[in-house]
């Protein structure tokens, strides 16, 4: 870090709002905020807004909240769109040093020149013919309405700098050309804004993907034609898909709103995103964001690209979802069973309800209805039903598919789901009604799952060995789940049973025998 103190870092992430946030640049905020942290800097967000046909507010919020999910909040906040005085002022700098000029050529001229280099092997750039202008010459066509951008003076040298994360790197110049920074004095363009913001901002580390190190000695050239102090670089590894290509949609990757709505946690997406181009070199798989700043080193910053596992995502995912107390957890469930249809909110005034990707109304839930019954179903009830699905969630968008039969009234599922094995149809319906006549037989003040499990098991080895001569719980149980869930797989039919109640799992078996008589 040379000769700067602690005190004095200060990192930024500087995103444009020309789309939701994504998940690489989550990942080079989070560095950038661990790094600042971990030496006592300021961390700093800049808003890079300039390209008005682009940039959107929407995007911008998006940005905003998602920063703030988090957890990485910053010291001081910025937009380019408000300092274009700051810009224009150094524009003119560069043009009255004449280290910039105004270049007039057309697009068409300048497209067919790239081409013709590109056709002999030569690297495509401008070839300076603006460059000799005089100044009144400029003015004149400027006066004509000429259309012109600004260009500054590549000098030919090689460029030097030394990478914190890549070492020494080397660029020479003479194959970039002489570069457009504005479209005019109003309308400044990326390489410029951000070295002055840098400049101004007091920026000292620059963290950011290594797609961007092309930039970089531009950047570099521009400091030293202003008098900057150039500061200290470290490019991060490309987040990499399955097939060690970049990451990209094809690859499952989406904007962090979209991963919040899906249901992954703020703590898994910190965990998750530090480990793709950083190991703390340990064993030590689970980090919160307070144990990632005291362990975060810029040392162990890998070069090579990090592969994003969406297996490994999943596991972190269902890790925390396991550990977070079961109120939290219910809460956090809600806004997808009512997404799902399967409970109605009864909203009270001057309150607020989140959304799926933590936005607020303007009212708050009191209580809530089952969306197809009716029936009023309360917090503690919904967090039974969540509890016995704990272990399972990987993602909080699973749960209205696992959980969704406690909703409704009539269950539709095939036929052939209540048979186990090889089961006849006379023999299931025996089974079914015997399954109606013990459950009926257990009291209201009884009705538990220990209760339930129980007796249905000391019953059904009875009915397999009566109907088959085996010993086969799954002759009785088996269709006992497929009754009451209607699927598959769930949590175990006692539980269930227990939490649906009396009236709903006789009434589910009833159904299920007509189901069969039909």
């Amino acid at each position: 870090m040379g000769l700067l103190n602690k005190k004095q870092i200060r990192t930024r992430f500087a995103p444009s709002p020309t789309g939701n946030l994504h998940i690489g640049s989550a990942r080079t905020a989070l560095f950038n905020y661990l790094f600042a942290r971990k030496n006592r800097g300021e961390f700093i967000l800049r808003i890079e807004d300039t390209d008005k046909e682009r940039s959107k507010i929407e995007y911008e919020e998006d940005i905003i909240d998602g920063l703030k999910w988090l957890g990485l909040n910053w010291d001081s906040f910025y937009r380019q769109s408000e300092r274009k005085d700051i810009y224009r002022k150094y524009l003119e700098k560069l043009l009255d040093e004449k280290k910039a000029y105004y270049c007039f050529c057309r697009k068409e001229e300048l497209e067919a020149k790239r081409q013709e280099q590109i056709s002999r092997g030569a690297a495509p750039k401008y070839n300076g013919k603006c460059a000799s202008l005089s100044e009144d010459e400029a003015e004149e066509r400027i006066k004509k309405g000429d259309e012109y951008v600004i260009r500054f003076k590549i000098p030919a040298k090689k460029i030097k700098f030394n990478d914190l994360i890549r070492g020494a790197v080397e660029f020479d110049s003479s194959l970039i050309g002489d570069m457009v920074i504005a479209k005019d004095l109003d309308n400044p363009l990326y390489n410029f804004t951000v070295t002055i913001d840098d400049f101004e901002m007091k920026i000292t580390h620059i963290l950011r993907g290594e797609d961007l190190l092309p930039n970089t000695p531009k950047q570099i050239i521009l400091q030293e034609a202003l008098g900057f102090t150039q500061p200290i670089y470290a490019h991060l590894p490309l987040i990499l898909g399955p097939d060690k290509s970049k990451l990209s949609k094809r690859h499952g990757a989406e904007s962090l709103s979209e991963y919040r709505r899906q249901g992954y946690l703020e703590e898994t997406l910190v965990n998750f995103l530090s480990f793709l181009g950083w190991n703390p070199g340990t064993e030590k798989e689970i980090f919160s964001l307070s144990s990632l700043i005291k362990e975060f080193s810029i040392d162990k910053v890998q070069k090579s690209g990090a592969v994003f596992n969406i297996k490994r995502l999943d596991y972190l995912n269902g890790f925390y979802i396991r550990q977070k107390p079961l109120d939290k957890l219910t809460e956090l469930c809600m806004p997808y069973l009512i997404e799902a249809d399967l409970i109605t909110p009864v909203f009270e005034t001057q309150e607020r309800l989140p959304n799926l990707t933590g936005i607020f109304g303007k009212e708050i839930v009191s209580g809530y209805n089952m969306k197809e019954t009716g029936e009023k179903i309360d917090f503690n009830c919904l967090k039974r039903i969540i509890s016995i699905y704990q272990e399972r969630i990987k993602r909080l968008s699973e749960v209205p598919e696992l959980v969704d039969f406690f909703f409704k009234e009539n269950l539709v599922y095939e036929k052939k789901l209540l048979f186990w094995k090889n089961t006849e149809i006379g023999e299931l319906i025996i089974i079914l009604e015997k399954l109606k006549e013990i459950v009926s037989q257990i009291e209201e003040k009884d009705w538990n799952s220990k209760k339930l499990e129980d007796i249905l098991i000391s019953e059904s080895d009875k009915i397999s060995l009566e109907l088959k001569n085996v010993k086969d719980r799954g002759y009785l149980i088996w269709p006992f789940r497929a009754a009451i869930t209607g699927k598959e797989s769930s949590a175990p039919p006692f539980v269930v049973s227990e939490i649906l109640g009396r009236k709903k799992t006789i009434k589910r078996i009833e159904n299920a025998i007509n189901l069969i008589k039909r």
